[in-house]
Order: structure tokens, then sequence, then C-alpha cells
């Protein structure tokens, strides 16, 4: 039987890259998302036809508990199971330090933490009745080592969603593995109008001299999620080439 990966907010960028990789070894995938109706059901298409797999499309707002809890009785009706969740989601609401409101604030932290607490809750409770499952929270070097004060509340979600992996680790030991990975740079529609200046001087903060493709963070998640990294806890890796 396929292994199962829930992936949120996956109808584009690194998450679509997760999906993919997933499916390309033979998991059966869940695509979420808000607003890509579009990009999902023809990814979904893409990914069934070429790997021969399951996959499915379900809109839900990770920061509504209801909508949350209605995917996945979606997804265990359908599979019966989840034994992967990656925590993917995210937005970024780049203003200057002096406009940022807390409307802006509750934003980001609904979706980039509150969000992925809800999921990983309901998630959780699942796997813990197989006694097996993988948690991959998707942080950000922002929350490590590379801060931005026009992304203060990004930031901080990102340190948030570090210390919320920690805190599942202790929650859903022994059978569940929570780890995070924290990319730096990656060329995503998320980044690609950032201006010309900071790009430049960002690279050259980079070992790799480049940013990473969504693919390269990808492959992390997914070696995560395999039995090859079922001694691997409570761990958070940045991928970012050397910053």
């Amino acid at each position: 039987m396929n292994k199962v990966a829930l992936v949120t907010g996956s109808s584009r960028g690194i998450g679509k890259a997760i999906v993919e990789d997933f499916a390309k070894k033979g998991y059966n995938v869940v695509i979420n998302y808000i607003k890509g109706y579009k990009e999902a059901e023809k990814l979904k298409k893409e990914l069934e036809k070429e790997y021969a797999i399951k996959a499915l499309c379900i809109k839900a707002d990770i920061s509504n508990d209801n909508e949350v809890k209605d995917m996945i009785k979606i997804i265990i009706n359908e599979f019966g199971k989840i034994d992967v969740l990656v925590n993917n989601a995210g937005i970024a609401i780049d203003k200057e330090f002096e406009d940022r409101t807390i409307d802006d604030w509750k934003q980001t932290l609904n979706v980039n933490l509150i969000g992925p607490f809800i999921v990983s809750k309901c998630v959780g409770n699942e796997m813990q009745k197989n006694k097996s499952g993988k948690i991959i929270n998707i942080s950000s070097t922002n929350g490590i080592n590379s801060f931005f004060p026009t992304s203060v509340d990004y930031d901080a979600s990102k340190a948030g969603l570090i210390n919320l992996t920690h805190n599942l680790a202790i929650q859903f030991a022994p059978y569940i593995n929570v780890n995070c990975v924290a990319p730096g740079w990656v060329n995503t529609d998320m980044n690609k109008d950032l201006p010309k200046e900071l790009v430049e001087e960002e690279i050259n903060r980079i070992y790799k001299k480049r940013f990473a493709e969504p693919s390269e963070i990808a492959k992390v998640v997914t070696f995560l999620a395999s039995d090859d990294a079922d001694f691997i806890n409570d761990e958070i890796i940045k991928v970012d080439g050397g910053y």
C-alpha cells in the first residue's frame, strides 16, 4: 500500500516541488491550497499520469480549525491514513517596518504558526492511532540567523515554527518524528520581484553564490520522511547553501 503525504500550500512553489518528489517516490499525495484551484488540479492530473499514484486536491484554510478537520476526514475516508505531514503553507507581507500593522502580524501568524499547530494536532492524533508518522515543518533561516525588519512578523513566525517543532517532538514521542527544514533564499514566486540590488547582495553572502531551486528543498523533505531518517528527530536542518 502506498504511503500518503499531505503537503499544505502545495499548488505552487516549494510545496509543489515537495508534492512532485513524493509522487516520484510512489506516495499518494494530498495537494492542499486556498486560492490556486487551477494550479492544484493541473498538478493532480500531471502527477497521476506520470507516476501512477493517487492525488487529492483539497481547498482548506489551515488557520481554520473546522476546515482542517474536514480536510483530514476527507483524507482518512479516501486513504485510511496519513503517513507524512509537511507544514509548508506560508505567507510573507513585505512592508517597511513603520508601515507594519497589527493585522499584518495576525494574518502572518495565523498562516505561518497557528495553522501548522492546528494541522499537526489533527494529523498527529491520526498518526498516533497507527503508532507511526513523520511531521516536517518548513521554517526559514529568517527564524535563525537572517533577519529583515521589513519581514519582522514573518521572521517571528518562522522562529515560532522552530519552537513548535521542538514541542511537537516531545508531545508525539516516541512514534512520530518531528523535524524542521529551514531554507534560505529559494527561486520562488515569493522572491521573484525582489530588488536587483538585494538579490546581488544576498547572493554574495551565500557560499554557493546562488539561490536554491525548490527541488533542492524538496529532496531534503522527502529524505526526512523516508525510512532512512527514522532516527532523525527534533532537528532543525538549514538548507541555505552556506550563508
